[in-house]
């Protein structure tokens, strides 16, 4: 029975997870344990222990004799996010290009050319999707299963903002020719190149955030 209680949470914090990201619950937003519970055909048990997956997490917060809220990413919160995931996610471009086989070459070619159409087209979504699988992959090609435990934990806060960044003026246009820099080192093999290039890539993620932020506030004064 208990293999099955953690089934049980487990699947319903994916599922939480999922809703959260795609926006279905709103970030600051009460969670009404009563109406989810019902509305998930589930007993309290699971869902609250499904919360506490993802507080631990950061996505959702707890807040004594007030319940569970949708976190919400604070520009200081993504300050200081971001430029340890530079480093982190460069050292992974790093031990990728000494890692990486020509196959693994050839299937991260594949994810760069439908990554190039998906910039043409101006299609976001896809592009942010494909985006986020080669990310995946470089982490998966480093080997380190530290760093990627690591970048994992810091990527589910930072994805609840990371995909506005690509509606910024010229930043789809950019983010692609980033992608291609990584790329083109790691064909080379340059694992100094790569590192350097995916941490210019992150840092110009959180600038582009940062702008469509001051946009933002310009617009509310």
């Amino acid at each position: 029975m208990r293999l099955v209680h953690n089934s049980l949470h487990d699947e319903v914090a994916a599922g939480l997870r999922e809703r959260i990201f795609a926006g279905e619950m709103a970030p600051g937003s009460f969670i009404d344990e009563g109406a989810l519970a019902a509305q998930m055909k589930i007993s309290r048990t699971p869902l609250r222990e499904a919360l506490k997956v993802l507080t631990a997490e950061g996505l959702v917060r707890h807040e004594p004799r007030r319940g569970c809220f949708v976190n919400e990413v604070t520009e200081q919160d993504l300050d200081e996010i971001f430029p340890v995931l530079a480093l982190l996610e460069g050292r992974c471009a790093y031990e990728a290009a000494q890692h990486a086989s020509d196959a693994d070459l050839q299937a991260l070619e594949a994810m760069h050319q439908k990554l190039q159409r998906s910039a043409r087209a101006k299609r976001i979504n896809e592009y942010y999707e494909t985006n986020f699988a080669i990310h995946e992959a470089i982490i998966s090609l480093a080997g380190n299963r530290w760093l990627a435990g690591v970048i994992g934990d810091l990527r589910k806060i930072v994805k609840l903002a990371r995909q506005q960044q690509l509606h910024a003026p010229g930043r789809l246009e950019q983010s692609l020719s980033e992608h291609l820099a990584v790329f083109a080192a790691l064909k080379a093999r340059d694992a100094e190149g790569a590192d350097a290039a995916m941490r210019t890539h992150l840092t110009r993620q959180r600038e582009a955030l940062r702008a469509l932020a001051r946009s933002a506030r310009s617009k509310l004064a």
